[in-house]
């Protein structure tokens, strides 16, 4: 317990108090020009610590301080139900259900991928340089061309984000199982022949397991993007629920708060995704033997 306090939670508060420090002075650098003007037309003029209180309590702030965006993230989670179109929780949901999905197919498509590109040598100089390429184009140029390509089809609702989530956490999961699959030291692999293993028993019964720490280390990354991927997707869509429609509703009514709010909202999801993820992992290797 005490190598978990010293060890990674006091680095981890470390970094979270001077991150807040640095955003409360931001707010003040920020909001302080919006708050001259205003002083300037009202005839008023304050200085000092009550200059500063004062840009960190804006109701439409340029930067909101630590503060509001926490508030507004009580009010939007514990104030509100879960079943109302205000709250965090309901639209927080809507998102994951679009990334746990993509992250679904992206996974299961980046692991045949891999298969491929290690039993057919003439997929690593093919395949490979395309895939890398794909991940060049921009998200934001595709996921519109995505989007309008399947409404025109009458395809809408989950399976678009979902799809716009899977072009981005197949890549991840495809070049780490790659790597996975092709670790397994060559005497092993000599091993394997000289019982006259087939490729399928080399497949099961050495690459996937040599491959375990590589995926779980790729699906990391993998569903990181998944979640990024949906809130993209619904940017273009104009969606009415959902962590992105919670970006665009902001962004309309210069309501920064609430944006901040959302950018919060979609950050706990990631680090609960990304722990999930990190202890089925720890957990599968411990069942394999793998030393901690």
């Amino acid at each position: 317990m005490r190598d978990f306090f010293t060890g990674r939670l006091v680095p981890v508060l470390t970094i979270l108090a001077a991150i807040v420090v640095i955003w409360y002075g931001a707010a003040v650098a920020l909001n302080a020009p919006v708050l001259r003007d205003f002083e300037k037309r009202a005839g008023e003029q304050t200085q000092g610590m009550e200059f500063i209180l004062k840009t960190w309590s804006q109701p439409k702030p340029t930067m909101p301080a630590p503060h509001q965006v926490a508030a507004a993230f009580w009010k939007y989670t514990v104030g509100v139900k879960l079943s109302s179109n205000r709250s965090l929780i309901y639209h927080s949901w809507v998102t994951l259900s679009a990334t746990l999905l993509g992250f679904a197919m992206g996974t299961a498509l980046g692991v045949v991928i891999a298969i491929s590109i290690v039993h057919v040598p003439a997929l690593d100089k093919s395949l490979l340089p395309w895939i890398i390429t794909s991940q060049t184009v921009p998200i934001l140029a595709v996921a519109p061309m995505i989007i309008v390509l399947l409404a025109a089809i009458g395809v809408t609702g989950l399976l678009p984000k979902a799809l716009i989530s899977t072009y981005l956490s197949f890549f991840p999961v495809a070049v780490g199982m790659v790597k996975g699959l092709r670790s397994p030291d060559i005497l092993h692999m000599d091993l394997m022949r000289t019982y006259s293993a087939s490729r399928s028993q080399v497949l099961w019964k050495l690459r996937i397991p040599a491959s375990v720490p590589f995926f779980f280390a790729s699906i990391k990354v993998a569903i990181a993007a998944s979640l990024i991927g949906a809130i993209v997707g619904e940017l273009p869509t104009g969606a009415v629920a959902g962590i992105g429609s919670k970006l665009l509703a902001g962004s309309y009514y210069s309501q920064t708060i609430d944006i901040f709010a959302a950018l919060i909202a979609g950050s706990i999801c990631a680090i609960l995704l990304v722990t999930l993820v990190d202890i089925t992992g720890r957990f599968v290797e411990r069942r394999m033997g793998v030393k901690p």
